[in-house]
């Protein structure tokens, strides 16, 4: 479970890398979304 919380880099070929980085956590996820208007929306 460890590894999932570590950005990787593997190498694929000819220059391209398959990147895996941590999730965000639900709560930030939720706080960013509070704070910041929609696009679109009526003020």
């Amino acid at each position: 479970m460890a590894d999932d919380k570590l950005y990787q880099a593997e190498y694929v070929g000819s220059g391209t890398f398959k990147i895996s980085k941590p999730k965000r956590k639900k709560i930030k996820a939720r706080q960013s979304q509070i704070r910041n208007p929609r696009r679109g929306s009526r003020k």
